[in-house]
């Protein structure tokens, strides 16, 4: 029994570190790069110290940061650099004009200056299709392999045992796992377009929580098959029914346990690392 309360101890703390260490898709770090650019912008001091003086305010146009500027002056600002590793073309200059009124659009305006490459070539779209059909055609076999399993297997008094159970809730878990895959598929991508780094709706967090937590209790109750054939090479068979109501609470509330914990543990600033996290990489 020593050795399952080792196994025990050092899954908690594997699915602690897995929890904390969440952060930003790698899609969306560029949003994300770009919302911390403008809040330098925004919070960096005025240059000019009288307001009413004619000029133009410091401002962010959502790519780049313009300082303040005298009328009749001309600014020049170079492409922003997180666009260098997406641009067809050496970089240009984007120039806007400080009028009484205000500022000037910019010229040349940024798709001319610092043209990228923002359309999937044919052959990635037929990639991902292909992946897509694949994927599906795979999870919906294995739904139907999976209920056929699990009807057997309590459907026959021989088949009831601890063992048996186990397999039926690890069954289970692969089930409710592609069936949510399926369902924040068309949650996510129900329109073409969509920003998903601000996407962010009711219906989109449920479905993302509910697939992350059906993928984590898939392993989980993977860990549980070997933590149970463990524990009966270690004990008696005779109290295999024992462990088993400890293993099921442990397959389907050890991650949500995790999961409420990291995510109720308030970090500097008032704000819940987690859940910031979550909503901007999910989304």
């Amino acid at each position: 029994m020593n050795s399952c309360a080792l196994y025990l101890c050092a899954l908690h703390t594997l699915s602690l570190a897995v929890l904390v260490a969440g952060n930003v898709h790698p899609e969306c770090d560029l949003m994300v790069e770009l919302k911390k650019k403008e809040a330098e912008c925004l919070e960096a001091p005025q240059e000019h110290g009288n307001a009413t003086s004619p000029g133009c305010k410091r401002t962010w146009d959502k790519l780049l940061c313009w300082p303040e500027a005298d009328a009749g002056e001309i600014l020049a600002l170079p492409c922003p650099n997180i666009l260098f590793h997406f641009m067809k073309e050496p970089a240009g200059m984007i120039k806007r004009n400080c009028t009484k009124k205000g500022w000037s659009d910019p010229f040349p305006p940024y798709h001319v200056a610092c043209p990228v490459e923002d359309e999937i070539p044919l052959e990635e779209q037929s990639y991902f299709s292909t992946i897509k059909i694949i994927y599906t055609v795979g999870y919906s076999v294995s739904i139907t392999s999976l209920i056929i399993a699990v009807t057997v297997l309590i459907s026959f008094r021989r088949l009831r045992c601890p063992r048996n159970y186990i397999h039926v809730q690890l069954f289970c878990t692969f089930i409710l796992k592609a069936i949510a895959i399926f369902i924040k598929d068309a949650v996510l991508f129900q329109e073409e377009g969509i920003d998903h780094c601000s996407f962010s709706t009711t219906e989109c967090k449920i479905s993302v929580v509910f697939c992350h937590y059906f993928m984590m209790t898939n392993f989980m109750w993977l860990l549980v098959e070997a933590l149970y054939l463990n524990c009966l090479l270690l004990s008696s068979l005779s109290h295999g029914r024992r462990y088993f109501w400890w293993l099921v609470l442990f397959g389907w509330g050890r991650y949500g346990f995790n999961w409420k914990l990291v995510e109720g543990k308030q970090l500097p600033g008032g704000t819940k690392k987690l859940g910031r996290d979550f909503s901007q990489g999910m989304g």
